[in-house]
């Protein structure tokens, strides 16, 4: 077991759709941005179906995601935030997908990259995991290595300027085998403001939802030792 208290210089969150980040990271992302880590958010749909309204008007629901997704990231201390805007539910895991990511990668020049674990599918008997988010954590598995650090991949980012890079590490979240702690005593309610940019995915917005956010982080915190965490399958690529 391990809790991880040292900052990154650089971190690229990478998730499926524009509230991903808040629930799986965001205490995480708050600690390492106040500790003065460059934070970079990857969003790899439009979220668009985030609705069951059948009269819903799916454009306008994405471009309010995306005013969401800015107005999370101010919160959280995000630098940047990138969309590829997929398809809601039809992401799937092709080279174009992976190239994608490999080119956000080769621009941002992350130390750390967070994603879903692609590998934890069935939590329980009541939910399992989103196919969104199962094809983001393996395209973003790929994206990291081999492909961002060898030339041979996606040669065409050259011409953009574009060196390789080496990802040392990977943290996965959602994971069924968690191994790596981050302690968010500091920055939970941030995380909680943050998820509540996201109003229009929101049908509880009280003190109830905040008690139940609060809750998670505190069993989190309990496998570490502290009062709330984050929890992460962490991968370490290069020494």
């Amino acid at each position: 077991m391990a809790v991880v208290d040292a900052a990154p210089e650089r971190v690229l969150a990478v998730y499926a759709h524009p509230d991903d980040p808040e629930i799986s990271c965001g205490g995480t992302l708050a600690r390492w941005a106040a500790a003065g880590s460059t934070i970079a958010v990857l969003i790899t749909t439009r979220g668009e179906k985030g609705t069951t309204d059948p009269d819903a008007d799916l454009d306008v629901l994405a471009a309010l995601r995306r005013e969401e997704t800015e107005a999370a990231a101010a919160v959280l201390g995000v630098t940047e935030v990138h969309h590829l805007e997929h398809g809601d539910g039809d992401l799937d895991d092709t080279p174009a997908l992976r190239g994608q990511i490999v080119r956000v990668v080769r621009q941002v020049r992350p130390d750390v990259v967070l994603c879903p674990d692609p590998t934890a599918v069935l939590f329980g008997s009541g939910y399992f995991n989103h196919r969104d988010h199962r094809v983001t954590g393996f395209a973003t598995l790929d994206a990291v290595a081999p492909a961002a650090a060898n030339p041979h991949y996606f040669p065409e980012h050259r011409a953009d300027g574009l060196a390789v890079h080496q990802v040392r590490s990977v943290y996965l979240s959602g994971t069924l085998e968690p191994d790596t702690w981050v302690d968010i005593g500091d920055t939970l309610e941030r995380k909680i403001d943050a998820l509540f940019c996201h109003a229009s995915q929101l049908a509880e917005t009280g003190e109830w939802f905040r008690e139940f956010l609060r809750a998670s982080a505190e069993e989190a915190g309990r496998a570490a030792g502290v009062p709330y965490a984050e929890a992460f399958r962490r991968l370490d690529l290069a020494g």
